[in-house]
């Protein structure tokens, strides 16, 4: 056996070299594999990359990465283009933060759509604006499924300000989660602007107490606002109503909310119905358990007939079916809730024969296509002709003049108030530019102090209605449509309620602005 080995690998001088050759090619590629399990490739593209081998990608891009979520390809090729056709020195960047890897089916559809509006305001900002500078760079920033890799990004947007980036402002931050208030305060501390989209929470907000987030402005009214509204519009008597509310600690959502609506029932002879929804809101969990045990509680009240539900989607879905299943078929049930009710249009889970069983769902949408639509529209606190110049887009992006950009739906509102957020950031960026013969960006304190300038003569005319910020970044008085699931599933607009009782006046002025 050894004289056999000895002469097929070390009898001539040409098999010793090819054998000495097999053997470093053998040993090199151990060595290889061997270093790749230990160092394994985690980047995704440039600026993305892995946290770990087997997790998601993580980071800022705006050269077309979809981040492996397949309904991004279309709208992230969209801004890719648009990105490409920018001069060096000639724009400011915005990026547009949101967990863009989400797993849950609703949050992928907000994401998706929250993308497909912020390019619209992009391309508009960019070809529409009657050549006004600087010209807008769009990147996407992925914090990842529930946001748990925030620190990276933010850390990653931090260094893109005095970058060749020029970072000037961040938009999306669309979860009212502990996650969110933490990048929010992390990117507000480093000066950088951020302009949230969906968040609602009280708690994520700047007010007369204090700025934590210096630096941070919102377009969606908070969680307290849409009570009033929806409180205005539905006319609820306190005696007849019932909370149901999540325990679950550091959702910021669920908590205002819940905080808001006890406030309009002070005094009401009902006591509160609790559940804890999962540590993953989007889970399943047990709940559904719970949810049939408290429409048992309701039937056994004698008068009540609105429920005020301060939880998360899936758990709102759930209740509805529990409710659907109730034994007093005969007596009416009203939900009202927040915007997480925009979810449930899309949600192929929901039970729809609950609401042909007297059971009305109505929500306070961050926007709606019909809201500014007809003869009907208020005079003041928004438009049809913001809103028509919205629709315009969305048209040329449909038939490819400046898309494709991928399917699109407009009844859950996130396109509608993403796009009207990148309003708020270009106005902010391009108001505080000084006029020179030499476009010089501003620095990024001076977009800051746009924010309670963003009123009156400088108010935002949004696609969702004005926007007149307070001096702590908050909407004033903003437009609130109900919203109403219908039986066949889709999300039917009521009307437009205020959080003030009536539209603002035509100045649009937060009244004491302090």
């Amino acid at each position: 056996m050894t004289d056999w080995l000895r002469r097929v690998f070390w009898f001539t001088p040409l098999r010793k070299g090819l054998t000495v050759l097999l053997v470093l090619a053998v040993v090199a590629g151990l060595s290889y594999g061997g270093y790749r399990i230990a160092n394994p490739d985690l980047s995704c593209t440039e600026g993305v990359a892995r946290p770990e081998e087997g997790a998601e990608c993580v980071g800022v891009s705006g050269d077309g990465y979809a981040f492996e979520v397949p309904a991004l390809k279309l709208v992230t090729a969209a801004i890719r283009k648009e990105n490409e056709e920018l001069k060096a020195g000639e724009y400011a960047t915005v990026a547009v933060m949101l967990p863009l890897t989400s797993t849950d089916t609703g949050m992928r559809t907000k994401v998706l759509h929250e993308v497909q509006g912020a390019f619209l305001q992009q391309y508009a900002a960019n070809h529409d604006s009657n050549e006004q500078v600087p010209k807008i760079r769009l990147v996407l920033a992925n914090t990842g499924k529930g946001n748990q890799h925030w620190r990276t990004t933010v850390e990653q947007l931090k260094r893109m300000v005095d970058g060749p980036d020029k970072l000037r402002a961040v938009s999306g931050i669309a979860t009212s989660s502990a996650e969110t208030k933490d990048a929010v305060k992390e990117l507000t501390a480093a000066g950088i602007p951020v302009i949230g989209t969906t968040i609602t929470a009280d708690d994520i907000a700047n007010g007369p107490d204090g700025d934590p987030y210096p630096g941070l402005a919102r377009v969606s009214p908070t969680n307290s606002d849409e009570a009033r509204a929806i409180a205005d519009f539905g006319k609820v008597d306190a005696k007849k109503a019932v909370l149901v509310q999540d325990t679950r600690p550091g959702d910021h959502y669920t908590a205002t909310l819940k905080q808001a609506f006890a406030d309009l029932l002070t005094g009401a002879p009902h006591e509160a119905r609790l559940f804890t929804s999962p540590p993953d809101p989007t889970d399943e969990g047990t709940t559904p358990n719970t949810f049939r045990q408290i429409a048992l509680l309701l039937c056994g009240t004698r008068d009540a007939d609105t429920v005020f539900f301060a939880g998360r989607h899936t758990q709102l879905r759930q209740f509805v079916n529990a409710l659907g299943q109730r034994p007093c078929v005969h007596r009416e049930f009203t939900v009202l809730t927040g915007d997480e009710g925009s979810y449930l249009g899309a949600d192929d889970q929901l039970d729809e024969t609950a609401l042909t069983r007297k059971v009305s769902v109505r929500y306070a949408s961050l926007a709606h296509p019909d809201a500014w639509k007809g003869p009907g529209a208020p005079r003041t606190g928004g438009s049809p002709a913001a809103y028509k110049t919205f629709t315009d887009l969305l048209a040329k992006a449909a038939a490819a003049d400046i898309g494709p950009i991928g399917k699109t739906s407009l009844t859950d509102g996130q396109a509608i108030i993403a796009y009207d957020a990148m309003a708020v950031a270009v106005q902010g960026i391009r108001e505080a530019t000084l006029a020179s013969e030499k476009l010089e960006l501003p620095d990024i304190g001076d977009v800051v102090t746009q924010w309670p300038q963003t009123k009156g003569p400088l108010k935002v005319e949004g696609a969702s209605g004005w926007i007149c910020l307070d001096n702590h970044g908050n909407p004033y008085n903003k437009a609130v449509p109900i919203v109403e699931l219908a039986p066949d599933g889709s999300q039917r607009f009521v009307e437009i309620a205020w959080p003030d009782g009536d539209p603002p006046a035509q100045d649009c002025m937060p009244p004491g602005a302090s």
